[in-house]
């Protein structure tokens, strides 16, 4: 079983009327549910929903990166503005299938220039061509890449989605590990747990919805076959003995998700160990808003907070949890 504590839901919200027109307009309703579709029809059907997104805001400078990846390279795109206090590694979302840099180049040109930190965006392999660990350990060997050439600028991991599961797995490896250290963690609506029997999956896992139950089983299915092997701390990191010793987080939930009540959890388990929380609540949003920064109002708002969050966070030492419902 999962050590989830009791958590309060936030109230539940409508869907903004940004979020009910881009399901009624902008995905064309013949388009088939993404878990019948093989992994290479759901990433073309992927890259024409994100074709919704308008290019991301200038940024001081932009350059292509090769990581090494143990006898393999992987891609990176690196976003420094002008003014750049802290080094922020961020794995994409998109269920360890989908997805890749360029669904993802608005939102790091906004988090950049919001943070004022140089962001390294990682094009981790992909399942199923690619399984567990194949994607973590890429993430993980990105992570200390970033490290070796961040000198003593502050160091913060994040990831939305299962790039937020990436993030918060790469967190507790670099705990247990002894580094490298980090300053913070950003998880965007986080993959915390393999249970999809929570009530926000029944309330907001239909087939109408989003992201659906039928969606995250076909992911898991593609990432981790082996359903026991769904129960390790490294693909459900809510399951770990212990989240004490962690860098403080920055949590962004959406109230329309089918992870919300997982995320709560791993908040609720974060702030049990001492950890630091900022909890940012956008309770009209569904999964994966995040990267539709010209699409979704409060997708620049959510980066635009978690930005300043991170000035806060990366600037104190030890302070109490600071929980905060909505931006």
């Amino acid at each position: 079983m999962s050590q989830r504590p009791a958590v309060i839901r936030p109230l539940a919200e409508h869907p903004h009327p940004q979020v009910q027109a881009f399901l009624d307009e902008a995905l064309p309703s013949e388009w088939p549910p993404l878990h019948s579709l093989t992994p290479g029809q759901a990433r073309a059907q992927v890259d024409l929903e994100v074709q919704a997104i308008a290019p991301g805001p200038s940024v001081a400078r932009v350059s292509e990166a090769a990581i090494d990846v143990g006898g393999e390279t992987i891609a990176a795109w690196v976003y420094a503005p002008t003014r750049s206090e802290a080094e922020i590694v961020w794995f994409h979302g998109g269920g360890w299938v989908v997805a890749g840099l360029d669904s993802h180049d608005a939102m790091c040109r906004t988090l950049a220039n919001e943070a004022h930190c140089t962001v390294t965006s990682v094009d981790y392999r992909l399942a199923p061509e690619h399984p567990f660990p194949i994607p973590l350990e890429d993430c993980w060997r990105a992570l200390q890449w970033v490290a070796d050439r961040a000198s003593s600028r502050p160091l913060i991991v994040g990831g939305d989605s299962a790039g937020g599961n990436l993030a918060a797995v790469c967190a507790l490896r670099a705990r247990d590990r002894a580094g490298p250290a980090l300053s913070a963690q950003v998880l965007v609506y986080p993959v915390t747990d393999c249970d999809m029997t929570t009530a926000s999956y029944e309330e907001y896992g239909g087939d109408e919805e989003f992201l659906t139950k039928k969606d995250m089983a076909w992911f898991f299915d593609h990432y981790v076959p082996d359903p026991e092997k769904r129960e390790s701390p490294d693909v459900s990191p809510l399951r770990a003995p212990s989240l004490a010793g962690l860098p403080p987080a920055v949590v962004v939930t959406a109230g329309l998700d089918p992870l919300l009540d997982e995320d709560l959890s791993y908040i609720a388990r974060l702030d049990a160990a001492g950890v630091p929380v900022t909890h940012r609540h956008y309770g009209d949003m569904t999964h994966a808003f995040f990267p539709f920064v010209s699409v979704f109002d409060r997708a620049a708002e959510a980066i635009a907070q978690v930005g300043q969050d991170l000035a806060q966070t990366v600037g104190r030492a030890s302070r109490p949890t600071s929980r905060t419902w909505g931006p």
